[in-house]
């Protein structure tokens, strides 16, 4: 991974961690959906999804694919067709893209005319026999906006991609399904569109801790582009074609004694769970350093996960990590507690009472809503509250913490 960035990186205007997550991401996926590792009973294939966060739309984001995808396709040409630019408008067409055959029970007449009726299952559509998919959106807000549509599967049906590769949804009129797909994605938004798209429900039903963000921005200005060595890049292209044909056997992948050891330290921290809407879009850690880790040792012709290998995957978390805290920064999720927080905030030291709580929503929030979110945020430990003596009954009162 890191000869791909160097390579690559003094020729475009993409920072290196735009260049090393499209390189993790593309090969997840071309290897398809052979090499896994095993957390309790789960296995977890190499599928990322990763979307690149930009203060602006001059971020490079999107830069930084071309050269890598040029490179993959060099050693896998069949793969290319299966790269889709934009496509994650519903559920329903995901599963189309993976589809599994469908079948249709039909009645028949033997002689063609009378007699008894037999019925035959005939394939109406052989559906898709590679169930790789690198699906490139480069306005993921556009997808994000399609979440919000009532009645849309996509999340679901997302979710469902990472979790186990087998996707369907419950409806008459939707025959299809797909059995091991292997659906990797790659995003792009800025940081204002990603703040105001991505609410609090998407991030706590688990959409959002399956994808890794980070930040990205513009690390050079090249006027006239950028052209690396052929020749650096026929033999960058030897050495990864050399590393797909590895990491497509079948075979589960394991830590050795020195990752274990990594893993036994980093594990706790890891796994421990945040506040906030930071919480709920970091709380996949685990499996996502695993599956970052898994990807590192196939690309490394290892069929163990060695220790450089693991500090490599945590390295890319913490910045996934960092970025996240970056771009959700303070915010609960809750958007009466983040309502209340940033007024808390603002008072200052004066705080603000029960009554001017209440104001704040103009008295369109219930009560219990109110203590509610009153409660979470003394509980997280950004409030605390007091109660001032008045000539009648005592008054509450709440200051930021």
């Amino acid at each position: 991974m890191g000869e791909i960035v160097a390579m690559i990186s003094p020729h475009s205007e993409a920072s290196n961690v735009s260049l090393l997550i499209n390189a993790i991401v593309l090969y997840g996926n071309v290897i398809g959906r052979n090499a896994y590792f095993v957390a309790e009973k789960d296995r977890h294939f190499t599928n990322l999804f990763a979307v690149q966060v930009g203060a602006s739309s001059k971020a490079r984001k999107g830069s930084s694919l071309g050269q890598i995808v040029s490179l993959f396709t060099e050693i896998d040409t069949y793969w290319s067709q299966r790269c889709r630019q934009s496509g994650l408008s519903s559920g329903e067409g995901l599963i189309w893209a993976v589809r599994d055959p469908i079948e249709k029970i039909c009645a028949k007449k033997p002689d063609g005319k009378g007699g008894e009726t037999i019925y035959e299952t005939e394939v109406v559509d052989f559906g898709v026999a590679d169930k790789r998919l690198l699906v490139i959106e480069s306005e993921f807000a556009s997808t994000l906006k399609v979440l919000d549509r009532e009645g849309n599967t996509l999340s679901a049906v997302i979710r469902q991609a990472w979790d186990s590769g087998n996707l369907h949804i419950l409806t008459k009129n939707t025959p299809a399904k797909a059995t091991d797909a292997h659906i990797s994605i790659l995003g792009h938004i800025t940081q204002a569109e990603l703040a105001r798209r991505l609410d609090n429900t998407e991030a706590g039903n688990g959409f959002a801790n399956r994808i890794l963000w980070l930040c990205t921005q513009r690390s050079k200005v090249l006027p006239e582009g950028g052209s690396p060595d052929p020749a650096a890049l026929d033999y960058l292209a030897g050495r990864l074609k050399e590393a797909t044909a590895f990491g497509k056997s079948p075979r589960e992948i394991k830590r050795d004694e020195g990752a274990r050891e990594v893993w036994l330290k980093v594990y706790g921290k890891l796994s421990e769970g945040k506040p906030g809407l930071i919480g709920a879009v970091t709380a996949r850690g685990e499996a996502q350093v695993m599956r970052l880790a898994s990807v590192y040792a196939l690309m490394d012709m290892s069929p163990m996960i060695r220790r450089e290998h693991l500090w490599a995957a945590l390295a890319l978390w913490d910045y996934c990590e960092s970025s996240a805290k970056f771009i959700f920064g303070d915010a609960l999720g809750d958007p009466i507690a983040d309502t209340i927080l940033r007024s808390l905030s603002a008072a200052g030291d004066n705080g603000l009472t029960r009554t001017d709580i209440a104001s704040l929503f103009h008295r369109h929030q219930s009560a219990g809503k109110i203590d509610k979110a009153l409660q979470q945020l003394e509980s997280i430990g950004r409030a605390r509250r007091s109660y001032l003596t008045t000539e009648g009954r005592s008054a509450e009162k709440w200051w930021i913490i």
